[in-house]
C-alpha cells in the first residue's frame, strides 16, 4: 500500500520562508563584516559573504520548520479559544492588542538609533508582538464589558450574563455536573478561577479526612477536565482585608463586573444582594427536574390504550406522556393516578403510574 505524503501547511511554509530570508540576511551582514579580514576564497568558490548567506539560510530553514509548526499550532489553539469567547470579549481583546502594539511601537522605535536596522528589526517586531498579546489578554479579562455607546457602535446590544466571563465557586468544582453543562454547549465564555478557590481545593485534597480529601481531589480533577472544553484561567485576585473565600468571590465579581457560577444557595443570595449576577446551577437543576415525583398523585385524562395489555395513556399539562397500568377500562375519563417512576428517554420524559383508587 503506497504511503500518503503529508501535505505541508501553507502558513507554516510561508513562516519558514520568512525565517530563511531573515537568516540569510543575518548571514549576509556577518559575512560582509568578515569579508575584509578574509579576502581569500572559502569553501572552494565561495567567499565569506556567500558562506554567511548559505549558513544563515540553512539555519533559518532548520529552525524555521520547528518554529513555524509551533506557531501554527498556537494559532489553531487560539482560534479554538476565540470561538468560545463572546463577541464583546473578542472586540475588547483586539482593541487592547492594537493599543498595546501602538504603545510598544512608540516606546521602542528609538532602538533603531542605536544599531543596524537589520539587527534591531527582529527585536522590535518581537517587542511589538509581546505588547499586542499582553494588550489582548488584559483587555479580554479586564474589559469584558464594553461601554454602552461603544457596544452600540460595534453592533452589540450590551454584555449578556450568559456570554461573559464567570467566576467559578468551589462548590461547582466539587459537584462536577458543570462538566456535562459545559460539554452540552449551554455554558460559554471564560471561566475565572480565583487563586483562593484553588487553595481551598488543594487544602481539601491534602486533608487527613478521607471524605474531604476525595472532594478536594474531585474538584481539582474537574477543573483540569474543564480546560479541554472551555477557556479556564487562574486569576491571582486577592481582595485586601477579606479573609473568607465567599466574600472574596463577591468582591472579585463586583470588581471585574462578571457573573458568579455557584451551587451554594447562601452564597448566591449574598452575591445577588450585593449586585452580582448569579448563575445558580442548583436553580437550573430544579428548573429541569421532572414535573412530578414518585409517589405523587395527579389527575390525568386517559386518551387511548397503551402498547401493553391493560395500559392506558394520558398526558400531563406540559405534554409529558403518562402510562397507567390496569386502566384501559377507564379510557375517556379523567382519573387520579399515583406516579410510580419517571424515566427520561431520547424523546423526553415518560411517567409510569397506577390508579390511585383502583
Amino acid at each position: 500500500m503506497p504511503k500518503l505524503s503529508r501535505v505541508p501547511d501553507v502558513g507554516a511554509e510561508i513562516l519558514r520562508l520568512l525565517l530563511v530570508i531573515f537568516g540569510a540576511a543575518v548571514g549576509f551582514q556577518i559575512g560582509s563584516r568578515l569579508q575584509p579580514d578574509n579576502p581569500g576564497l572559502l569553501l572552494g568558490v565561495f567567499d565569506a559573504t556567500t558562506v554567511g548567506v548559505i549558513i544563515g539560510a540553512g539555519l533559518g530553514f532548520s529552525i524555521g520548520g520547528v518554529v513555524s509548526r509551533r506557531v501554527m499550532r498556537g494559532i489553531s489553539r487560539s482560534e479554538d479559544r476565540l470561538s468560545a469567547l463572546p463577541p464583546d470579549q473578542v472586540v475588547a481583546g483586539f482593541v487592547g492588542a492594537l493599543i498595546g502594539m501602538a504603545g510598544v511601537s512608540l516606546v521602542a522605535w528609538p532602538l533603531f538609533l542605536i544599531g543596524p536596522a537589520g539587527v534591531i528589526a527582529p527585536l522590535f517586531a518581537f517587542l511589538v508582538l509581546v505588547g499586542g498579546i499582553t494588550g489582548f489578554r488584559v483587555a479580554k479579562t479586564r474589559g469584558a464589558s464594553l461601554p454602552g455607546d461603544f457596544a452600540e457602535r460595534a453592533g452589540l446590544s450590551g454584555p449578556s450574563p450568559g456570554w461573559g466571563p464567570k467566576v467559578l465557586d468551589t462548590s461547582v468544582a466539587i459537584d462536577g455536573r458543570i462538566l456535562q453543562v459545559a460539554r452540552s454547549g449551554f455554558l460559554t465564555g471564560t471561566l475565572l478561577v480565583p487563586q483562593a478557590v484553588v487553595d481551598e481545593l488543594q487544602g481539601l485534597a491534602d486533608s487527613a479526612e478521607e471524605g474531604r480529601r476525595a472532594r478536594g481531589r474531585r474538584g481539582l480533577d474537574v477543573m483540569n477536565q474543564l480546560k479541554a472544553t472551555l477557556p479556564l484561567e487562574i486569576i491571582p485576585d486577592d481582595p485586601v482585608g477579606v479573609s473568607e473565600v465567599d466574600a472574596k468571590l463577591v468582591q472579585i465579581c463586583l470588581r471585574r463586573k462578571v457573573s458568579l457560577l455557584t451551587l451554594d444557595q447562601h452564597l448566591a443570595d449574598a452575591a445577588a444582594l450585593a449586585g452580582v449576577n448569579v448563575l445558580n446551577l442548583h436553580a437550573l437543576a430544579k428548573a429541569m427536574a421532572a414535573p412530578v415525583a414518585s409517589g405523587e398523585i395527579v389527575e390525568v385524562h386517559l386518551a387511548r390504550p397503551g402498547k401493553e395489555t391493560g395500559q392506558a395513556v394520558g398526558h400531563l399539562a406540559d405534554g409529558t406522556m403518562v402510562i397507567v397500568q390496569r386502566a384501559d377500562h377507564l379510557i375517556g375519563d379523567t382519573v387520579g393516578v399515583q406516579v410510580t417512576s419517571v424515566t427520561t428517554t431520547s424523546h423526553g420524559r415518560l411517567v409510569f403510574a397506577k390508579l390511585a383508587h383502583p
